[in-house]
Order: structure tokens, then sequence, then C-alpha cells
């Protein structure tokens, strides 16, 4: 029950004070030394020189000590922590707040709606280059606005539930496990000429580990959109995660997205252009409107705010059932 209190907490927390620019401007994110070890491993043992399997097999190696690192890292902060009574449950609460993004995430999305409202598409295109990776100056409002809500309904999933259940499941260790994991596969797990072998590993696992928090996640955003828009938009949020999430190319990504396109009524997803290369996939919810503007990503938002306080409440309503 202990940790569900301080997932509790540290959920509130974030939703609250989030990630506080005057902080992380005068010390390191957590997350940036995540990414050095992967950087550096990724320098070290990455050779072109090595044949495919090799690189594979290293890929793994590597990932499997980053891992178990950054395991034993938390085990050792639990074990500290635990030992100081309340005020450590209240350090794990900041540290698990740290790896959570409630309100950093509606702020950036938030953004772009606002720079939509002043600066018309060129605020809009600057505010979204932030959060998302396809080229930015190909985007009408339309595409913009798409973008961001796509982003918001991706990273709801593996930026807060992920994280959250994994913490509730395993403490610290698996929390940081999973950061670890997820960074080296935003680093390292593409298809690419130097990646597709050695981050292999790291992209398969991060699909694995984000498998439950996708599908709850889309369960999580059609109960958002019913509190927020009412049942007809909660059941057209369930049934395009259901028939469409499929389509997307992550087996992961499609749940949260598709849920919000039906909760919408829009059409998300689709051909994007990335670094000049133009990616054609299917729209999930392909009857929904293509056209977007501000006040959908602010829509969008208000289903994100219900569905994390389903998740507040969910967590809540368990602590009670274990008292």
């Amino acid at each position: 029950m202990s940790h569900l209190l301080v997932l509790l907490l540290a959920l509130v927390g974030d939703r609250v004070v989030g990630d506080p620019d005057w902080l992380w401007r005068r010390i390191s994110h957590p997350v940036v030394f995540f990414g050095y070890a992967i950087g550096f491993a990724d320098s070290r043992f990455n050779r072109s020189s090595d044949g495919a399997k090799l690189r594979r097999c290293k890929g793994w190696i590597v990932l499997v000590l980053l891992l178990g690192l950054s395991a034993l890292g938390g085990w050792a902060l639990a074990c500290l922590f635990g030992g100081l009574g309340v005020a450590g449950m209240a350090f794990e609460v900041v540290v698990v707040a740290v790896f959570l993004a409630q309100k950093s995430l509606a702020d950036h999305v938030i953004a772009v709606a606002d720079g939509l409202r002043e600066g018309g598409v060129a605020g809009g295109r600057t505010a979204v280059a932030m959060i998302v990776g396809r080229d930015p100056d190909v985007l009408d409002q339309a595409g913009v606005s798409r973008a961001a809500i796509e982003s918001l309904a991706e990273n709801f999933s593996d930026g807060i539930i992920a994280p959250a259940l994994w913490y509730a499941l395993l403490g610290l260790p698996g929390l940081l496990a999973y950061k670890m994991l997820n960074t080296a596969d935003s680093m390292i797990g593409h298809l690419n000429e130097r990646h597709g072998d050695f981050g292999r590993g790291a992209a398969k696992l991060d699909d694995l580990a984000n498998w439950p928090a996708a599908r709850l996640s889309a369960v999580l955003i059609a109960a958002g959109a019913g509190l927020a828009r009412g049942t007809t938009s909660m059941r057209n949020a369930m049934e395009a995660a259901l028939v469409d999430s499929g389509l997307h190319r992550s087996p992961n990504a499609g749940w949260p997205e598709a849920a919000m396109a039906g909760a919408l009524g829009l059409a998300l997803a689709g051909p994007r252009q990335y670094g000049g290369e133009m990616v054609m996939e299917p729209s999930l919810n392909a009857s929904g409107r293509q056209q977007a503007g501000e006040g959908d990503i602010r829509a969008a938002l208000s289903v994100f705010e219900r569905a994390c306080d389903c998740l507040a409440t969910i967590v809540l309503l368990s602590i009670l059932f274990c008292i």
C-alpha cells in the first residue's frame, strides 16, 4: 500500500508543480544521465566494422547491463528512503513525480494551441516542433493541431501511465529501469543503418514494457472522454481504439491515439513527413474530420486532464481497498 500512497501523492504533486524550469536550468534532469550512459555505450560498443549479429548481441548485453544498473540504483534509493521514515516517503514522492509528465506534457501542448492563436500557423509550427519529430515546415493548421493531439495521446501512455504502472508493480527499481529502457528506445531504437541491429533489443523490449500501459491508456482516455464530452464520445473512443489501433506502425501508440481520435471525432495519423521523407500510413478513425484547430487541441487537453483524474482515482480506490 505504501507504493500506492507514494504514487498518488506523486501524481498530485506532478499535476500541480510539474517540472519547474528554474530547477532543471540549474541541475540536469535524471533522464539526462540515462542519456549520457546510453550515448557512451553506443559510441563505445556500436561499431560499424562488426557484423549485424555481433552488433545485435552487443546491444542486448549493453541494454541488460543498463537496466540492471538502473534497477540497482532504484533499490539503493528505496533502501535509503525506507530508513528515513516519513521524510524518506517524502523524498520518494519527489523522485517518482520527477519521472511523471502530466503538467509538462500539458504545458507543451497548450503552447501549441497558444502559438496558433497568437502567431498563426508559424507560431503553431514553432511550438509543435518542440514535441514531435515530423517536419514542422510542411504542416498547415490542421497538421499542427493533429500532431499536437497525437503527441499528447501517445505520451500519456509512455510518459505517465507506463512509469506509474511499473512503479506500482516494482517500486523504484521498476520505475528507473523503465525510464532507462524508454530513453534507450528513443535514442537507439530506430530502424536505421546505425541502430537497426544495436538498438533492436531496446526497441523490442520497450514495445513489451509499454504493452499493458498502452491498452490501459486507451481505456482511461475513453473514460476521460466520457467525463469531458459525454457517453457518445466515450463509446466512440473505445470503438476506435479496438478497431483501428492495429493500423498504427507501433504496436502500442495506436491505442491511445485511436482512442483520442474517436473521442474528438478526428482522423489522426495518416501520411506524415519525417526528415524530408513521406511516411504513408492509414488514418486512425478515418471517417472523422480531417480539419483540426486550436479548439480541438484544447478539447484533447480536457479529455487528457479527465483521464489523469481517472488514473489518480484508480490509485486512490486501490489504497482504500488495501486498508
